[in-house]
């Protein structure tokens, strides 16, 4: 059984007062036996379009097949689950509800995700920084992390969000289960712990959603643009207890979700869909490896970091010839030269089909 050591409300009442006293807006509600005529719509579709998509018609807000698939897939419950446009907007909805401007915080871990910091300055949250330890592989000053959270205060300002990122994009690492574990414990009931699993189904180890019922300040965001080739479609969701989706609710767009990424994102999740992109994930590993192992035998190579997710950091002797030289096989990869606590000739490669492998192999060594 699992013991719940923290207060759901206690956790809640970090959210905004505005947040938690507002009423959420009101879709058009119907019962699909209907004809619709009561959300202002256009009674045809556009010309030209497919009529089986029905795009002169709402979409369902949060659609229950594809949260009941996506909530299967994390192995969580359907009310633990809110279906966003990419990881982006979890991180948006829940920067929104828990800071207000000039009063509360966040804290990052860069190098990492570039967003969370964004949200933050969009929302007027301040933002500390507690970097990553290079000289340990990127791994996190969790202790630094846990001491600053129990203080509950940064810079005079609450702190609401911890951001964490595992694997962590740009490095690739994934956080160890009791670094994870003792920055949960620091947080409490004084600020909510985010983990950002967009490159989960790249690493072994298992995703955190299965400790909600234990770590209620926990948050999860997953995203179907990755390992599961739908970034175009915009789709990822936040797992989290069901008393934080259903705040969230309040403040997520009525009709975020669009029918065509909705029905291509419900097609992913099926089985012989799961079953295929495990398969490419098991490919890309492999090719992650043979791309690893090829470039930290160049000398063009200072490093190749380890890595869980479906890129590598890589920092090389001269960074622009590198750059060059992937530009004359029409391939671009991304510059991360000049970003602080990187390498000064990092850039990460995203792993792809053993074909572009090939050329950028052959041209970086």
């Amino acid at each position: 059984m699992t013991t719940i050591r923290y207060d759901i409300e206690a956790i809640l009442q970090l959210a905004r007062p505005a947040v938690r006293a507002v009423d959420a807006y009101e879709n058009a509600s119907w019962d699909p036996t209907l004809e619709r005529l009561h959300a202002n719509e256009s009674p045809w579709p556009p010309e030209g379009a497919d009529p089986t998509q029905a795009l002169h018609r709402y979409p369902e807000p949060q659609p229950k097949a594809l949260v009941q698939a996506f909530a299967e897939y994390c192995g969580v419950d359907p009310g633990c689950v809110l279906l966003g446009r990419g990881s982006d907007e979890g991180i948006d909805l829940l920067t929104r509800a828990f800071c207000e401007a000039g009063k509360d915080a966040v804290l990052i871990t860069p190098p990492t995700f570039g967003m969370y910091a964004v949200a933050a300055r969009i929302q007027g949250a301040y933002v500390v920084e507690i970097p990553l330890q290079r000289n340990a592989g990127y791994a996190l000053d969790a202790v630094e992390i846990a001491g600053t959270a129990r203080t509950g205060y940064v810079n005079g300002q609450r702190l609401k969000i911890l951001w964490l990122c595992s694997p962590n994009n740009p490095t690739g690492n994934a956080i160890a289960t009791t670094d994870l574990e003792r920055i949960l414990d620091a947080a409490g009931e004084r600020a909510i712990v985010v983990v950002d699993e967009a490159y989960g189904e790249f690493t072994a180890q298992p995703s955190w959603a299965s400790r909600i019922a234990e770590y209620p300040q926990l948050v999860v965001l997953r995203t179907l643009s990755k390992a599961h080739g739908l970034a175009g479609a915009r789709l990822g969701a936040v797992i989290a207890h069901p008393r934080i989706i259903a705040l969230l609710r309040k403040i997520v767009p009525p009709y975020a979700i669009a029918s065509q990424s909705a029905h291509a994102a419900l097609a992913a999740l099926q089985p012989s869909a799961l079953e295929a992109m495990r398969s490419r994930v098991r490919l890309l590993l492999a090719e992650r490896l043979r791309v690893a192992t090829a470039l930290a035998a160049t000398s063009k190579v200072l490093k190749v970091w380890p890595s869980d997710a479906n890129f590598l950091l890589v920092e090389f002797r001269d960074a622009n010839a590198a750059l060059v030289a992937l530009a004359a096989e029409r391939l671009v990869v991304r510059d991360f030269r000049g970003k602080r606590g990187i390498g000064a000739g990092a850039l990460r490669i995203t792993i792809g089909t053993p074909e572009q492998n090939d050329r950028l192999i052959r041209s970086l060594t």
